[in-house]
C-alpha cells in the first residue's frame, strides 16, 4: 500500500502561486510609492526650470517678489516658512513631551482616556478652523495685551530685543509660530505617549527599587529608551509645521519681505502659493510659484534624510555602547 504523502503536491503548487503573487503585489505596492515620489519631483523640477533658468542662484538670494515687473526671489518666503516651523517646535516640544509624561506616567487613570481622547480630537480639528480661530481670536489677544508687554519689556534688551520690536500687528511671524505649535502638540504628543507606554514596566519597577525618583526614572529610564521614537514624532511635527498652508495664511500677514522682528508679517512657501497660483498670469510667474513648491519639497526631504541619518547614528552609538 503506497503511503499518502505528507503535502498535496497540488496544494503545494498553489500556496506557491500565492506567494509569488504575495511578493508581487507587495513589491509593485512598494515601487508605485518610488514611482509616486519620482513623479513629483520630476513634475516639480520642469515646472520650476524656467524661473531658476531665469533667475539662477538669484532666485534663492532675493528678498523680491513682483508680479509686476516679473521679479521673483525665494528667499523671503523660506526664511518664513523655517522661522515659524522652528518657532513651533520650539513651543511645542515641551508642551508636548509634558502631556505625554503626565499621560503615562502622573495622570491618574479615570482622567488619562478622556485628556487622551481630547488631544486626538484637537488633532482631527481643520487647519483652517484654527486659521479662523487665529485671525479672530488671537490676533486681537496678541495685539492688545501680549505684543505690547513683548515690546516693552523686551524690546529695548541687547541683541534679544531686535526679535520683539515694532509695532503690535497682531498677525505676524509670532502668531503664525503659535498657530502651528497648538496644531502640532496633539501630532508630537500622541506619538511620545504610545512611545512611552512601549517602555517595559520591569524597566522602571528596577528604577525605583533602587530608590529612584519618579523625576529620576523619567528622565533617566524612560526617556533614554524612547528616544528614537521621539525624534521620529518631532520630526512628523516638524513636517507638518513645514507644509501647513491655510492656518498660516490666514495669521501670517502674506508679506513678502524679511524683517528681523517676529512681531512683523511675513509669509512661507505654502502661504504664497495658496495666496497667488490661482491668480499666476505668464508663464515665468507660474514657474516661480512652481519653483517656491520645488523648494519646499526639497526641504522637507533634506529635515526627514537628517532625521533618520541621526537616528541612525544613535542606534549605532546605543549598539556600541552595549
Amino acid at each position: 500500500m503506497n503511503p499518502v504523502p505528507a503535502i498535496d503536491p497540488a496544494q503545494a503548487a498553489g500556496q506557491r502561486l500565492r506567494e509569488r503573487m504575495f511578493r508581487g503585489a507587495t513589491f509593485a505596492a512598494a515601487l508605485l510609492v518610488l514611482l509616486l515620489l519620482g513623479g513629483v519631483a520630476f513634475s516639480l523640477a520642469v515646472g520650476s526650470w524656467p524661473a531658476f533658468a531665469h533667475f539662477k542662484f538669484a532666485f534663492l538670494t532675493r528678498e523680491i517678489w513682483n508680479p509686476v515687473t516679473d521679479e521673483y526671489g525665494a528667499l523671503a518666503p523660506i526664511f518664513g516658512t523655517l522661522v515659524t516651523s522652528f518657532l513651533a517646535l520650539l513651543l511645542a516640544i515641551p508642551v508636548s513631551l509634558g502631556i505625554a509624561i503626565f499621560l503615562t506616567e502622573l495622570a491618574p487613570v479615570w482622567l488619562k482616556r478622556p485628556v487622551g481622547i481630547a488631544i486626538e480630537l484637537l488633532a482631527a480639528v481643520p487647519s483652517i478652523i484654527f486659521g479662523i480661530w487665529g485671525l479672530f481670536v488671537l490676533a486681537p489677544i496678541l495685539q492688545r495685551h501680549v505684543q505690547p508687554w513683548l515690546i516693552d519689556a523686551l524690546g529695548p534688551l541687547p541683541f534679544v530685543g531686535k526679535l520683539f520690536q515694532g509695532p503690535p500687528y497682531g498677525i505676524g511671524i509670532l502668531t503664525a509660530g503659535l498657530v502651528l505649535a497648538i496644531m502640532v502638540i496633539p501630532f508630537v504628543s500622541a506619538v511620545m505617549r504610545d512611545v512611552f507606554e512601549t517602555v517595559p514596566d520591569v524597566l522602571k519597577e528596577s528604577g525605583y527599587g533602587l530608590g529612584a525618583t519618579t523625576w529620576e526614572v523619567i528622565w533617566q529610564v524612560v526617556v533614554p529608551y524612547s528616544r528614537t521614537g521621539m525624534i521620529g514624532g518631532i520630526m512628523l511635527g516638524l513636517g507638518r509645521a513645514l507644509g501647513e498652508t491655510m492656518a498660516v495664511t490666514f495669521v501670517i500677514g502674506n508679506a513678502h519681505r524679511i524683517s528681523s522682528s517676529l512681531l512683523a508679517p511675513g509669509t512661507t512657501i505654502s502661504a504664497s502659493i495658496a495666496n497667488e497660483f490661482a491668480e499666476a498670469v505668464g508663464d515665468l510667474y507660474t514657474s516661480s510659484l512652481i519653483a517656491l513648491g520645488a523648494l519646499l519639497f526639497l526641504i522637507t526631504f533634506t529635515v526627514i534624510a537628517a532625521a533618520r541619518f541621526m537616528l541612525l547614528r544613535l542606534d549605532r552609538r546605543a549598539l556600541s555602547s552595549v
